[in-house]
């Protein structure tokens, strides 16, 4: 019998297990993949926490997971068996060596693009697609991102730096190559931040991203940023707060976007980081590495 990550009550990671479960049973329009990597994302240490109960609540036991890319498992649904695809599932289902995934949730998978970045891309590379749309990036402007170096915050730069903006990303300084690397000004965070940006933007910043919360929202008001231009994916109450902008992946969350990002990859125009990997047996670990918030790039399971 296949393995998939359950929990069976809200709490810490000591409530995941790996357990055998049935094969899963494709629906009409869904195609059963066998996965070979799946991402990891703080939404999903949210949800299992309980913390987004009345957004999404879990029905118990609960999957995880909605990144993944393997092999199709079987034809159906005008996939055939062997063809290697990406994708995403929205029944939290995806850590698992199995799942059945809707046809139209799958991209084939260039063989440049790797397992690891094909599985992880989803979640975090719509959502970087959506910051940039929600700011309305363009040539000539100096955009801040708050979490440069994250799984959502590392494509974010890039995306931006890819429609003509000049980005400054905040990361720790462990990060600070990387970003250099990627045509983006490093700042560290910490006392004396807002100096530090208007030091490293003298004709001032025009757009702001939050992937990190923790006061990021007022931080760019106060740099004069207006607030149709700040986006924080992660703020809920600081947006509610000051009416900055609060858009998720929902607008660029389809297999359009999904093929657009990684042709990008295949050609070296984006790169995924990845943080580390781990068998599906150690999901524990992984999210324990996910919660110190210090990685750069994706966390992914590889569950073969």
């Amino acid at each position: 019998m296949p393995k998939a990550v359950r929990f069976d009550e809200y709490g810490d990671v000591d409530v995941l297990d790996v357990r055998e479960v049935p094969v899963p049973r494709p629906a009409a329009g869904e195609v059963l993949v066998r996965v070979r990597a799946a991402g990891i994302n703080p939404g999903e240490n949210s949800i299992r926490l309980g913390l987004l109960h009345e957004r999404w609540p879990a029905t118990f036991p609960s999957g995880q997971g909605s990144d993944l890319a393997g092999v199709v498992e079987r034809s159906g649904a005008g996939w055939s068996a062997g063809d290697e695809v990406a994708g995403w599932v929205d029944t939290r289902s995806s850590h698992a060596e199995l799942v059945a995934v809707p046809a139209e949730h799958l991209v084939a998978r260039d063989p440049a693009v790797p397992w690891e970045a094909a599985g992880a891309v989803f979640v975090a590379g719509t959502t970087a697609h959506a910051n940039v749309r929600a700011v309305a990036a363009a040539p000539g402007d100096t955009i801040v991102v708050a979490g440069a170096a994250g799984g959502v915050g590392s494509l974010t730069v890039q995306l931006l730096r890819h429609a003509g903006a000049t980005v400054i990303g905040l990361a720790s300084e462990t990060h600070h190559d990387w970003l250099r690397a990627h045509d983006v000004t490093p700042v560290p965070y910490g006392d004396g931040v807002l100096d530090r940006i208007r030091a490293a933007a003298p004709q001032g910043v025009q757009a702001f991203v939050d992937t990190f919360g923790s006061g990021y929202v007022d931080l760019a008001l106060e740099l004069g940023v207006p607030q149709d231009r700040v986006n924080t994916i992660i703020d809920f109450a600081g947006a509610a707060r000051t009416g900055v902008r609060n858009e998720g992946m929902a607008g660029s969350a389809n297999a359009e976007v999904l093929a657009e990002l990684l042709k990008l990859i295949a050609s070296g125009d984006l790169e995924v980081p990845i943080a580390a990997t781990y068998p599906l047996t150690e999901v524990r670990a992984a999210f324990h590495e996910l919660m110190r918030r210090h990685t750069r790039g994706k966390i992914v399971l590889l569950p073969r």
